[in-house]
């Protein structure tokens, strides 16, 4: 099979059978989606069984709504048995609210349970969502089950980060809106603004926050679509505008006591002031943040704190910096349970990453010494916690500041532990690309598994409106139904016969047009062997070899004889073109003996009678290796020729020469020949793809460099039986 990427074709595939079974009743599972990590794709059948083209170290995927995806790497060609344990979950909404079927219906049920898991599992919440689309699909669902359940879709979208697919989620809850239900509106147009914003569109988000404003918003919505314009103004670089937002939501917030905005406002005012060179300015918002946090509780004080310190880091004030952030070290061990931030690595209010900054304040002071023991905290608390990015980045920082101070011992084996957490941390980003890449994608397959549910509830409550509304109609003109729908099965019918007629036309012309573009090309012969040919035939005759040159032309014309005899047909057996390939490479050799041996080998399990290939398929990526890769080699170069059997169906050609490239080829040609062999090339690209649109991608052709120095040429040809 072929890869993806110019990436060589792996001759190692097999067959892999397997089977999926109930864990409980050892029943066999039918429709399994399985699929090879970048690969095949299949589904078992109604015994269970599948079979699927794969390579030992390939990770195969067994998932299906029935039960949790699995997961498995392919270690032998054995027979694998997949058992599978179904979901079949207590909804933990329904056990700790005990909520029955006659206080609230399945559809809320579902949709609580989707956000009790909205920050802990995506997948899990997306899956209630779906089955409340599910609980509905067939009934008469009201808008209100649309608004609710497309608006959570969005949040839980919104929350991992899923901007693209929230913004979506949010149109289609605000489109099954009416008029009257405003205030449910401006809810989700906040969130619809805030998810353009996340998503970098801001001519969208601002257009959505400027229109609200001509709404009836309560004073906490007013400062929230205030607050959401300066932030957008700010991603965009618009400083001036930033602030007249923010500052017209902090009066509001502040006429209104809506404390915790009072806090934020003056912090972000204070942001947009310091990334603007307003540095004095700042400071007095920042002075009124911290304050104002102080008042709220520790956990946002703690925040502020380190925003604070961020700002004088900034504004190159080390000491405040320092000062603040040995408080906030301070206060983060002081907090009880209750209070703690949440363990997130990736936050700057813990420890590791505090003790870092303040390293870095003292650095920038030129107090290395100082640093170190904070560098060494941080590092020892990177490690506890498993953060390996400030603990690169401090081990490093401390390997510096050892060189700088001359202990080049201690400098050295912290630039070795650095170098092994920098190989450590690339294992582990790798890992978390790929994980989030299939995260991605099933979020997306589970998002258009809820569109389409929609579709068919939607389509489902169109024709019930629609039989409901003609009922009377039907019953009254009933002869004049029938009279229509007879005419109307008519005219159908001979649209269908005239669109099938003009359709066989059409077809039949393509493949009449594309036989004849085939014929044109197959009498294409690159002249260039002909002429060379002959050339050589002169050459014998000038060196009185008449022997060599009576020998050459013997050959020549026999090659001639097949090539023409040949020229009339699509393909010929798989025999008689090897037969063809190793006359012509005879005819070369006899040649150029000094520049390159060859061989030609046939796998002994392939049986050449069974395969077909278009005539004069070869030989010009053959000739392309003599002329433009050997011939110009210095010492004698080597061509493989290699046919081997990948399966019943499949045989894979390989051409191969150790040759100076196609990078270096295309260097020494003259302008005459890159447009020949242009040409030639050309010719045979097309014909490959006319011939996979006529016969459905039977043959496939890769070229790529052998070695590093683009030395070399692989040609890499599939071609399939059918």
């Amino acid at each position: 099979m072929s890869q993806e990427n110019g990436n060589a074709i792996n001759v190692d595939s097999f067959v892999l059978k397997g089977v999926v079974r109930n864990s409980e009743t050892d029943v066999p599972v039918s429709k399994v989606n399985i699929e090879i990590k970048n690969g095949d794709y299949t589904t078992s059948n109604n015994a269970g069984e599948f079979t699927i083209t794969a390579n030992i170290g390939d990770e195969i995927i067994i998932k299906s709504d029935n039960f949790k995806t699995i997961y498995y790497t392919i270690k032998d060609k054995r027979r694998i048995t997949v058992i599978v344990e179904s979901v079949d979950e207590i909804l933990p909404v329904i056990k700790s609210r005990k909520i029955s079927k006659r206080q609230q219906g399945l559809f809320e049920v579902y949709i609580d349970s989707a956000n009790y898991f909205l920050k802990k599992d995506a997948k899990k919440s997306i899956e209630y969502v779906t089955k409340a689309f599910e609980s509905v699909s067939y009934n008469k669902a009201s808008k209100r089950q649309n608004t609710i359940a497309f608006e959570t879709l969005g949040d839980i979208n919104l929350y991992w980060k899923q901007h693209d697919l929230a913004i979506d989620n949010y149109k289609r809850s605000i489109a099954t809106l009416s008029a009257k239900e405003a205030e449910t509106t401006i809810k989700l147009r906040i969130k619809l603004a805030l998810a353009y914003k996340l998503n970098n569109n801001y001519q969208e988000s601002l257009t959505t926050y400027k229109s609200l404003l001509n709404n009836r918003l309560s004073n906490y919505q007013k400062v929230e679509v205030y607050e959401g314009l300066g932030d957008t103004y700010n991603e965009i670089k618009e400083f001036e505008n930033s602030v007249l937002n923010y500052q017209k939501g902090l009066d509001i917030a502040t006429n209104h006591k809506i404390l915790p905005k009072i806090t934020n406002l003056n912090s972000k005012i204070a942001e947009v002031y310091a990334q603007s060179g307003a540095l004095e300015e700042a400071n007095t918002y920042f002075d009124n943040s911290l304050i104002l946090a102080e008042k709220e509780n520790k956990k946002r004080a703690v925040s502020e704190r380190n925003k604070v310190a961020d700002f004088y880091n900034q504004s190159q004030d080390f000491e405040k910096e320092i000062q603040l952030r040995e408080e906030t070290l301070d206060e983060l061990e002081s907090m009880d349970v209750n209070e703690s931030i949440e363990e997130d690595i990736n936050s700057p209010l813990t420890p590791q990453r505090q003790n870092y900054k303040i390293a870095n304040a003292f650095v920038a002071q030129g107090k290395n010494k100082e640093a170190i023991p904070f560098l060494k905290k941080s590092i020892e608390e990177a490690d506890k916690k498993s953060d390996l990015v400030v603990e690169k980045d401090a081990t490093r920082k401390l390997s510096e500041i050892y060189k700088d101070l001359g202990e080049f011992d201690k400098a050295a084996e912290s630039y070795q532990n650095y170098v092994e957490l920098v190989d450590e941390l690339y294992i582990i980003k790798e890992q978390e690309i790929s994980q989030a890449a299939r995260f991605r994608r099933e979020i997306a397959f589970k998002q258009n598994r809820i569109t389409s549910l929609e579709s068919d509830r939607l389509l489902n409550e169109s024709r019930y409106k629609l039989a409901l509304e003609n009922k009377d109609l039907t019953q009254k003109n009933i002869q004049v139904q029938r009279w229509i729908i007879g005419s109307l099965i008519v005219i159908a019918f001979l649209l269908f016969i005239t669109a099938f007629i003009q359709f066989k036309s059409v077809k039949q012309q393509k493949y009449a047009n594309n036989l004849l573009a085939l014929k044109s090309l197959r009498t294409q012969m690159n002249p260039h062997f002909i002429f060379n040919a002959l050339n050589s035939v002169n050459s014998f005759i000038s060196n009185q070899d008449e022997r060599a040159a009576n020998r050459y032309l013997s050959e020549f014309s026999q090659l001639m004889r097949s090539v023409l005899e040949n020229s009339e047909k699509d393909f010929i057996p798989l025999e008689k073109e090897i037969e063809l390939l190793e006359l012509y490479v005879k005819l070369e050799h006899f040649r150029f003996k000094d520049k390159f041996e060859y061989s030609i080998t046939i796998d002994e399990n392939l049986n050449v009678n069974e395969f077909v290939i278009p005539p004069m398929l070869l030989q010009p990526y053959v000739e392309n290796a003599v002329w433009h890769g050997l011939r110009y080699k210095k010492e004698k170069g080597k061509l493989e020729i290699n046919f081997q059997e990948i399966d019943s169906e499949t045989v894979l050609i390989t051409i191969t020469d150790n040759g100076i490239g196609r990078k270096k080829s295309q260097e020494l040609k003259t302008e005459n020949q890159k447009k020949q062999n242009s040409k030639g090339m050309g010719n045979i690209q097309k014909r490959i793809a006319i011939l996979n649109q006529m016969y459905k991608d039977k043959v496939d052709v890769q070229v790529n460099n052998i070695f590093e120095n683009e030395e070399g040429t692989q040609v890499q040809l599939i071609l399939k039986k059918d």
